[in-house]
């Protein structure tokens, strides 16, 4: 773990006083010229990425368990928003979804022994009927493993919420479990049913009374009110609904399964998902609250089966080519969202980094995100390492 200091460092709020400037308490074990460092380089990285156009917009965040050493914000919301991104900036999280909500209720459900990993799906979930499902595992969804398609076009083929979930209900995987590595939303969604149908409760409702407000999580949400529209990133100019997003879902699946998925339809801010990274580095805990069950958490951040893929179960491991770049640990674990957005924590190193960015608008072919998350992770290492940059 970072921690060359014996005292509490030097926190910079948004890199050198930039706007949006919060206080933030000093975080133990980090030095002042690591902060130092920490601050120019995440400033770097995303000032290059503005200059190259890889986004309107952007908020950074770099901390440990104890907290942000530094966040940045930079650009503006949209070509007719010139607001600056903050820690509340509410941002689409897209496929960050997928563990900040489904992956973290199913580690909730398996720590209390309501789910069984290597149980079949339909256990759980009784009307999924379509051939080849009885094989699959709860695992076997987790880790994308299961020989389910990647996607179909549900949003085309349905048009309510309820002929959506009979479309998925009817859909067979496309190859044994086990057999490769195919990511699934298609599995995701399937994930947020089995929430649902295990707790009684909807996945939205779920989330937010078991995760996000013991954690304090306050602006994190699906649906968002109309009145939180100010402070959301706009998305794309969707040719689908033929107008620009803004503050309902991008995934045009999730809207159709009613703003409301296992795999998509999260919103949240910079300064919920700082909570959550740092729970994590806590091994389930913060401010005295258990939220995951420590074995559970060790159980779903483990490399499964390095013959099929580097997936965890919900989360990304480093693979040397992903968004964690070359300089996390092994032992790291994180994921990216379409929109633009990604999270890694490290454990062995003690240390998390967060990107939260509106890549699409306004358009999705746009991806340079890419270059820039492999970036931010390796320069932050290098920065609290005191290394040369990549």
């Amino acid at each position: 773990m970072f921690g060359m200091a014996a005292t509490a460092g030097v926190l910079l709020g948004c890199a050198h006083g930039g706007s949006g400037t919060r206080d933030l308490p000093p975080v133990p074990g980090i030095a002042r010229d690591q902060a130092l460092r920490l601050g120019d380089s995440v400033r770097a990285v995303l000032t290059r990425a503005i200059a190259d156009s890889a986004f309107p917009g952007a908020y950074a965040a770099v901390g440990t368990a104890d907290g942000i050493i530094v966040e940045y914000g930079v650009g503006r919301l949209d070509a007719t928003d010139g607001t600056r991104p903050s820690a509340t900036t509410i941002w689409d999280l897209a496929s960050l979804t997928k563990v900040i909500g489904t992956t973290s209720a199913m580690i909730q459900l398996v720590g209390s022994g309501r789910v069984a990993l290597d149980s079949p799906v339909v256990r759980y979930l009784p009307g999924w009927t379509a051939p080849g499902a009885e094989r699959i595992t709860v695992r076997d969804l987790l880790s994308h493993s299961s020989g389910m398609p990647a996607w179909r076009a549900l949003y085309k083929e349905a048009s309510t919420p309820e002929e959506a979930e009979q479309q998925l209900f009817a859909t067979s995987p496309d190859t044994l479990p086990g057999v490769r590595y195919v990511y699934s939303d298609l599995g995701f969604i399937l994930l947020g049913k089995l929430v649902e149908r295990v707790s009684g409760e909807r996945l939205a409702q779920y989330d937010s009374a078991h995760v996000f407000a013991p954690l304090g999580m306050t602006d994190t949400r699906y649906l968002p009110a109309a009145g939180l529209l100010p402070r959301i990133a706009p998305t794309e100019e969707d040719p689908w609904r033929g107008r620009k997003v803004r503050g309902e879902v991008h995934d045009e699946n999730a809207v159709r399964l009613g703003g409301v998925s296992g795999h998509a339809g999260l919103f949240s801010t910079g300064q919920d998902l700082t909570r959550f990274a740092r729970m994590y580095l806590r091994r389930g805990t913060l401010d005295g609250v258990r939220v995951f069950d420590s074995s559970a958490v060790a159980t779903f951040t483990r490399l499964q089966d390095s013959t099929i893929s580097r997936r965890a179960l919900g989360w990304e491991t480093p693979t040397g080519g992903n968004s964690a770049g070359v300089r996390l640990s092994p032992q790291a674990f994180g994921h990216t969202g379409f929109t633009g957005t990604s999270l890694w924590m490290d454990p062995t190193q003690g240390v998390f980094v967060l990107l939260l960015t509106n890549r699409v608008n306004p358009t999705r072919e746009n991806r340079k995100i890419g270059g820039v998350r492999t970036a931010l992770a390796d320069a932050v290492v290098g920065a609290l390492r005191g290394v040369p940059g990549r």
